[in-house]
């Protein structure tokens, strides 16, 4: 019957959509046939298009969360001859456009139905760079547990630094670069990123705020 009804969806879309919808099927196919063995968990109906590089053993996807296409997600297991156990988690419904790079030797997540926008960086390591007569990156990586809550929005091109925790519904601007623990509900802009608005629970209005996220 699924089957009977995906194909009648096909023949009544038009033209410029028929090839699309093709396409999200076999994607869907290729998650449940093929995907599903080689991450650490794929959730039921992921799609992943045609990414630069996966860490497979490493990512765990939840359910119906879409990674659009050139994304490079990395775990980094060793480096400079220390061990590391990465794990990045992408929770359900989360929405990864184009290009993304995601790199971690720690921990990582990203929380259900956020959306990062194409073009954005997401890492829990920063290069050591206090030696000198070393080049930085010959040096020890520093690494710091990277969180996104639920439902973010994270604008396209913006960076997210090593040690970062964003809260529930937080709006990170178009470029921004963003270190640092943020509350929930608020907008993050600018380099380096800082508050501008949070949601006052108790107006029930997203009001403007100081730097420091305090209400002006």
């Amino acid at each position: 019957m699924k089957v009977f009804l995906k194909f009648k969806k096909l023949l009544l879309l038009p033209v410029s959509l028929k090839k699309s919808y093709i396409a999200h099927l076999w994607l869907l196919a290729k998650g449940a046939l093929i995907y599903r063995f080689i991450f650490s968990h794929y959730g039921k109906g992921s799609i992943v298009y045609k990414p630069l590089f996966i860490s497979y053993e490493a990512v765990k996807l939840g359910e119906n969360v879409s990674i659009g296409e050139h994304a490079r997600i990395e775990a980094i297991d060793s480096w400079l001859e220390r061990k590391y156990t990465p794990s990045i988690l992408i929770e359900s419904g989360v929405r990864i456009e184009q290009r993304c790079h995601i790199t971690a030797a720690g921990q990582l997540v990203i929380g259900k139905n956020s959306l990062i926008s194409f073009d954005v960086m997401i890492q829990d390591t920063d290069h050591e760079y206090q030696n000198i007569e070393l080049p930085v990156s010959q040096q020890p990586l520093i690494v710091n547990k990277t969180i996104i809550g639920e439902s973010c929005f994270i604008g396209s091109g913006a960076k997210i630094s090593a040690g970062t925790t964003l809260g529930k519904h937080c709006v990170v601007g178009a470029n921004a670069v963003v270190r640092g623990d943020f509350p929930d509900y608020c907008v993050i802009v600018g380099i380096p990123a800082k508050i501008v608005k949070r949601y006052n629970l108790a107006t029930q209005a997203w009001q403007k705020t100081n730097s420091l996220g305090d209400f002006v």
